[in-house]
């Protein structure tokens, strides 16, 4: 990665994390219902956003992959998982501090709940795999195809609260195109705080594939020198 691209996409994504925080807790109005643990919405939906974004990039980095069979797009796709489990964590965790005050239970076996649960562990398995088993193209391919049918997943999340009974809050835009967000600065302040996630997920992406790549090409070269090696104890 380059460096005054990573210290610009950094600096960018400081500036837009420290708007969503001070947008928060400070410029935006206290919820009427819920009261000062709504704010918590803020992260919540954010995160769910760029996890759903990163398993997405994993079903299509798996494609590009079995269809080219080229490594940068094994490496985009294991990079996309990782950081993609991460906010997927982030999502379960700030749903249930959520929840503990507003239902009075740390979690419930809710539609969108049991869903999103199923997709942090479908991509938990995910890297268990590249975790556990040998770095070898049958093992990208085998993952490949796991991260293609995780994802099918994701659509799945979104639409569990039209599908099944829930008492997850309504969604976002109904189907008469109106929201659940009764001022303009909660409309801002969420606005600010997808900006900003998006961002740190877009950094830490390009971060850790460079990483990925930079591990590819010692790999190679390693392999090179025992090559090297093992022809020159044969002369």
């Amino acid at each position: 990665m380059n460096k005054t691209a990573n210290r610009w996409l950094g600096g960018l994504t400081g500036i837009l994390m420290a708007a969503a925080i001070y947008m928060t807790f400070v410029y935006v109005p206290t919820e009427a219902d819920q009261g000062i643990v709504q704010r918590i919405f803020y992260f919540h939906v954010p995160c769910a956003w760029v996890a759903f974004g990163a398993f997405g990039l994993v079903a299509i980095a798996g494609i590009f992959y079995l269809w080219l069979g080229q490594p940068v797009w094994d490496d985009l796709g294991y990079a996309a998982a990782e950081i993609g489990m991460v906010f997927c964590t982030l999502v379960l965790v700030t749903g249930s501090i959520w929840a503990k005050p507003i239902w009075g239970a740390w979690w419930t076996w809710d539609s969108r709940l049991t869903t999103t649960l199923i997709l942090w562990l479908l991509y938990g398995g995910y890297l268990m795999l590249r975790a556990m088993a040998d770095d070898t193209p049958q093992v990208a391919r085998f993952a490949a195809v796991i991260g293609i049918v995780a994802a099918a997943d994701v659509p799945v999340v979104i639409v569990s609260v039209r599908l099944w009974r829930t008492i997850h809050p309504a969604v976002l835009v109904t189907r008469q195109g109106g929201h659940g967000l009764e001022d303009p600065r909660m409309v801002a302040t969420l606005l600010v705080a997808l900006a900003a996630f998006t961002a740190l997920f877009i950094w830490l992406l390009m971060l850790r594939f460079a990483t990925l790549r930079m591990r590819a090409r010692l790999g190679a070269i390693a392999r090179g020198l025992n090559l090297a090696q093992a022809a020159a104890g044969d002369l």
